[in-house]
C-alpha cells in the first residue's frame, strides 16, 4: 500500500492567536483559511512540504457531539489535555529559542530523554501540547 499522512487535526479556540503561533512563530505556510469569527478552519503546514498539513479547527462543532461531550472537550482544552502533536527539527535549540521568544508557554526545555531522543515541549494558544523532537 502507498499511504501517507496528509492532514492532522488540532482544535483552536482563538483562530487569530493560533494562526499567529503556527504561521509567525513556527513559520508554517497558511494553505487555507475558511469561515469567519471563531468558526474558522485554518490549514497550515511546513514550507516545502505541501502534502503534509495541520488543520486548526473549532472544537466540538460536529453535530453528532452531545452537550456533555462538548463540555468535556472544552474542559480538556482549558486544562491542556485534549490535543497534541509531535514535530521534528534538526535545529532544536534554534527552534526552542524562537518559540520561547514568541511567548509560548514552555512545558519542557530541550532535554536529552533516557529513551534516546532530545526534545522540548510548548503549549499553543489553545492549550495543545506541541512537542518538538531533534532529528539526528
Amino acid at each position: 500500500m502507498d499511504i501517507t499522512i496528509h492532514t492532522s487535526f488540532l482544535p483552536h479556540d482563538d483562530p487569530d492567536a493560533s494562526l499567529a503561533f503556527y504561521r509567525d512563530v513556527l513559520g508554517f505556510e497558511v494553505r487555507s483559511d475558511v469561515g469567519q469569527g471563531k468558526m474558522r478552519w485554518i490549514t497550515v503546514g511546513p514550507a516545502g512540504q505541501p502534502s503534509t498539513s495541520i488543520l486548526l479547527a473549532p472544537p466540538a462543532v460536529d453535530p453528532g457531539i452531545t452537550e456533555d461531550e462538548r463540555r468535556t472537550i472544552l474542559e480538556m482544552m482549558a486544562k491542556g489535555t485534549y490535543g497534541w502533536i509531535l514535530l521534528a527539527t534538526r535545529d532544536l535549540d534554534g527552534v526552542f529559542a524562537k518559540v520561547q521568544s514568541g511567548d509560548a508557554e514552555v512545558v519542557q526545555e530541550p532535554t536529552e530523554q533516557p529513551y534516546g531522543i532530545r526534545d522540548c515541549a510548548f503549549r499553543d494558544p489553545a492549550g495543545n501540547l506541541v512537542r518538538i523532537q531533534e532529528l539526528r
